[in-house]
C-alpha cells in the first residue's frame, strides 16, 4: 500500500514567537487510510493541517501528499485534496450551488456554465445525492446568507467531496451538526473510504468519531506525544479490570487476599489484569458472585490521561 502522506521534521515557528507551533514532527499516513490527528486547542493541530493543504507556509521539513512535492508541486497537491476547515470559508454573495459549482470549476472537475441547468448530467447527479444526505436538498438554491451556521457546515461537507479528492482533512467537520447529520456524514464517508480508498486525515472534538481510526496520533505543544492505533493507545495508557461483588463480600475478600489477587474496594471490587484474561481471572475465584462487569477503557480516557501526564511534564 502506498502512502498518500508524508511528513518528515516538519517545524513551523511564527514570527515574533519563542515556541514551535510545529515541533519537528514527522508521521505517515498510508493509502485509504482513517488517520485522527488529536490534541487540545493550541497544540499546533490546525497548524499543520494549514500546511499540509497549501495554505500555509511551513518553517521546515520535507511533506509529500498524494505524492506530489508540497514544495515543488503545490496545484497537484490541491487537485488531490479535499478540505473542511474550522472556519467557514463559503461566498456568502452567491446561492449555496453557486458555491458549488466554482469550487468544481476551480478544481477542474466539470467545465463552468453559468447556470445550474447548462452543467453535465453527472454534476446535477453529485449535487443531489451529497445536498440529499446532508439534508440540504430543498435549500440547496437558496443565498448562502439566508442559511444557519449548521447549514453553512453541511454545504461546506458537499463543496469538499464535489471534486472526489484522495485525501480528504477534516478540521472538526461535524462542529455544529445535530446529531442525525453527524451519523449519517459519517455513514456516507465510511462507505466511501471503502469504495473508493479515499484517504481520511481527521481533526475533532468529538473523540468517539476517532474510536474507528486506522491509526492516531496526538500532539500537543506542537510534539507527537502518542501514536498508534486507539486499541494501542487504550492499552497502554489505561488497563481493563473486573468489576466484581459478592452477597457474602466479607468472604470475597478474604479469598482474594488468600489468593494474592491485587484488587480494589470501591462502590464495587474492581480486579486489574494485565497477562491474565478475565476468564482466566475468575475461574481462580470460588465465592458466588452477585455482580461481574468488564471495564473497557475509552478512547477519551486514554486521551486525557495521556494530554495530563504530558501537561505534568512541562
Amino acid at each position: 500500500m502506498g502512502k498518500a502522506i508524508v511528513v518528515k521534521n516538519l517545524v513551523k515557528k511564527y514570527k515574533k514567537s519563542n515556541v514551535f507551533a510545529v515541533d519537528n514532527i514527522s508521521f505517515e499516513v498510508a493509502e485509504g487510510e482513517f488517520f485522527a490527528f488529536l490534541g487540545p486547542n493550541g497544540a499546533g493541530k490546525t497548524t499543520t493541517i494549514s500546511i499540509l493543504t497549501t495554505t500555509l507556509a511551513k518553517t521546515s521539513g520535507k511533506v509529500t501528499i498524494a505524492g506530489y512535492d508540497l514544495d515543488r508541486e503545490e496545484a497537484k497537491v490541491r487537485q488531490n485534496i479535499g478540505i473542511i476547515f474550522q472556519k467557514p470559508s463559503l461566498d456568502n454573495n452567491l446561492t449555496a450551488e453557486e458555491n458549488i459549482r466554482y469550487h468544481a470549476f476551480l478544481y477542474n472537475v466539470y467545465p463552468y456554465r453559468p447556470t445550474f441547468s447548462l452543467m453535465p448530467r453527472s454534476y446535477k447527479a453529485k449535487v443531489s445525492e451529497l445536498s440529499k444526505i446532508l439534508n440540504i436538498e430543498k435549500d440547496i438554491f437558496r443565498p448562502i446568507k439566508t442559511y444557519s451556521g449548521g447549514m453553512k457546515r453541511k454545504l461546506e461537507i458537499v463543496r469538499s467531496l464535489i471534486h472526489h479528492p484522495k485525501i480528504l482533512f477534516l478540521d472538526e467537520p461535524t462542529s455544529g451538526l445535530d446529531p442525525q447529520s453527524r451519523k449519517t456524514l459519517w455513514q456516507y464517508l465510511h462507505g466511501m473510504k471503502q469504495k473508493s480508498k479515499m484517504t481520511i486525515f481527521l481533526t475533532t472534538h468529538y473523540l468517539e468519531e476517532a474510536e474507528d481510526a486506522d491509526n492516531i496520533n496526538i500532539i500537543n505543544h506542537g510534539k507527537i506525544i502518542e501514536s498508534g492505533t486507539p486499541l494501542e493507545i487504550k492499552k497502554d495508557i489505561l488497563k481493563q479490570h473486573l468489576i466484581i461483588d459478592a452477597d457474602n463480600r466479607n468472604e470475597l475478600i478474604q479469598e482474594l487476599k488468600d489468593k494474592k489477587i491485587p484488587y480494589q474496594l470501591k462502590d464495587h471490587i474492581t480486579l486489574p489484569f494485565k497477562e491474565s484474561t478475565p476468564h482466566q481471572l475468575i475461574k481462580k475465584i470460588q465465592t458466588p458472585l452477585s455482580y461481574l462487569s468488564i471495564y473497557q477503557p475509552s478512547l477519551e480516557e486514554a486521551y486525557l490521561d495521556i494530554i495530563g501526564q504530558n501537561e505534568q511534564g512541562n
